[in-house]
């Protein structure tokens, strides 16, 4: 029995986890915020930046002069006229992106909140506790397919899940009436507690890493909190936040508008929603550092190997830039230093950065400063070929349909 059980919560846990484009003058940005860790909510997994100190960092504005900023009140007022007039509870929503909106001190603009409407309406289609169709056939079929590696048939595996679980109902009545990420994740809370009484690993943990009405990363959301507070009441963890409504809707709008994007497009703020923060940037330079090198490299927008949140190896970027360095007029530590502020906003004003674009252009051409990061997105909830181009796309056309009701 203790061998069934250890099968059943590997297979359980890891299973099923899943996840994350110039005009000429800026978007709309948000009053200054704290300059805080890089989002992993992207399917092939970015890579972590440091926390950082909660020190307010300047973001940059048109050169026109500032439109003065609405209030609190005439900011609900906005997310009032551009949300769809058909959506269920839409007090309710409203209430939540007003109060997302004031607690991270960011700016009531038609941008932003049309960003955040589209962004919802991709993830979730209004639903406060999303239902992922089949739910209880993908995870099944995990545990089937590891099960057949230990030479366990499934009927021992959905035996030994009849135990009860706190809920009062078995672990298999539970998984056969699965409708929702939230549910899924109180599963797995429930086996993860169980583990030590199973004498089942202890290090074991909840694999859902993404979850709620904005697919929001859990890792993010822990960060989050280190470096700024969380503002409602809350009876359980932060990871459970993740799952509500209103938590949801918090550190989504945290993840897409919370930070100093140097983009004039839209687009490539829902690319970096989905591809990690500053990937379309990145993007943008492996295809500059590629034309220099003449090496081909994966424009993703991951500019280092990382393990453990911590540079490893050298990367196919480093290699490129280390073919080059002579030409940069840089060393190989000055360059794997600037290397290492690829999640940051600084990265653009690193030597690095400045000497890369300014050699790929002393011929006259123009290289752009953002490109969308080529990823195919992988999850047991994807069934067809999706990629984080089609992603953003399909963000910016809601987007553009929320900007329209003005």
């Amino acid at each position: 029995m203790r061998r069934i059980f250890l099968f059943i919560a590997v297979s359980l846990l890891s299973a099923c986890a899943t996840q994350a484009p110039l005009a000429p003058s800026p978007l709309p940005s948000a009053t200054p915020v704290a300059a805080l860790p890089t989002p992993s909510v992207a399917p092939h997994s970015p890579s972590p930046a440091p926390l950082l100190s909660p020190t307010p960092s300047p973001v940059a504005t048109p050169k026109a002069s500032p439109k003065p900023q609405l209030s609190d009140a005439q900011g609900r007022v906005l997310i009032a006229q551009l949300l769809p007039p058909k959506i269920g509870d839409r007090e309710g929503w409203i209430d939540d992106i007003h109060s997302a909106f004031s607690a991270l001190k960011l700016a009531y603009t038609p941008e932003y909140v049309c960003a955040l409407a589209a962004t919802i309406e991709q993830e979730s289609s209004w639903q406060g506790d999303p239902v992922v169709p089949g739910l209880p056939k993908i995870v099944w079929g995990a545990i089937e397919e590891r099960a057949g590696k230990y030479h366990i048939p499934l009927i021992a595996v959905q035996t030994a899940l009849l135990k009860p679980s706190p809920t009062g109902k078995s672990y298999k009545a539970r998984i056969d009436s699965l409708r929702t990420e939230r549910e899924m994740n109180d599963l797995f809370e429930d086996l993860a507690a169980e583990a030590k009484n199973l004498n089942l690993p202890l290090n074991m943990k909840n694999p859902i890493r993404t979850g709620g009405p904005m697919q929001v990363s859990v890792e993010f959301a822990q960060q989050h909190t280190q470096v700024w507070p969380y503002p409602y009441p809350r009876k359980g963890s932060i990871r459970s936040e993740v799952f509500t409504r209103r938590g949801g809707v918090y550190f989504g709008a945290a993840i897409l508008l919370q930070y100093p994007a140097p983009y004039t497009d839209m687009v490539y703020r829902f690319a970096d929603f989905n591809a990690g923060r500053y990937a379309s940037r990145n993007a943008a330079f492996q295809q500059v550092v590629s034309q220099l090198s003449g090496k081909e490299l994966v424009e993703d927008g991951d500019l280092l190997s990382y393990s453990n949140g911590v540079p490893t190896g050298t990367s196919s970027v480093q290699s490129a830039l280390y073919a080059v360095a002579a030409s940069l007029g840089m060393s190989r530590d000055e360059i794997l230093r600037d290397l290492k502020q690829e999640k940051l906003v600084g990265f653009a004003q690193t030597e690095l950065y400045q000497k890369v674009y300014a050699l790929a252009e002393k011929g006259g051409k123009r290289w752009p400063r953002a490109s969308m990061p080529q990823i195919d997105l992988k999850s047991p909830k994807i069934t067809r070929k999706l990629t984080t181009e089609w992603f953003a796309n399909r963000v910016k056309g809601r987007y553009e349909t929320c900007m329209k009701r003005l």
